[in-house]
């Protein structure tokens, strides 16, 4: 049992691929804020090394967009550093736009479609209070 909640919420009106997508995204900031949560690489029986993986498992959520707002301002209010992928990163297609179109956005008129957290599995339950087990 861990004492952290790795949980990512995705906004319930993307299309598949772009859930996925963002949820890549999403995991990869929460193992750059925390790289402690990557195990050792596995190895197959016949010698094959692979890359290591979590050693613990995420939840992935989902709510609708007043929700997925109120999810946002709560991590705010409580400090709870997020990984975050707002609508308009959609329309740029590298790392310096998406940073560059994610500063024009005050939490407030943020249209988020995607929240990654890992942080105390009580809070992450408070957090995301509203929001469902991705279907």
């Amino acid at each position: 049992m861990f004492d952290t909640k790795f949980a990512i919420i995705l906004r319930d009106d993307l299309a598949p691929w772009r859930a996925l997508n963002v949820t890549a995204f999403l995991a990869s900031g929460i193992v750059g804020q925390a790289p402690e949560i990557i195990g050792e690489p596995y190895r197959d029986r016949a010698g094959h090394l692979y890359n290591a993986l979590s050693v613990q498992p995420a939840i992935v959520l989902a709510a609708d967009a007043a929700t997925m707002a109120a999810i946002h301002r709560r991590t705010l209010e409580r400090g709870v550093r997020t990984s975050l992928y707002i609508e308009e990163m959609f329309s740029t297609g590298h790392d310096a736009a998406n940073r560059a179109v994610f500063a024009e956005h005050a939490p407030e008129d943020a249209r988020v479609v995607g929240i990654g957290m890992r942080t105390d599995r009580k809070l992450v339950d408070k957090l995301t209070r509203g929001a469902r087990m991705h279907p």
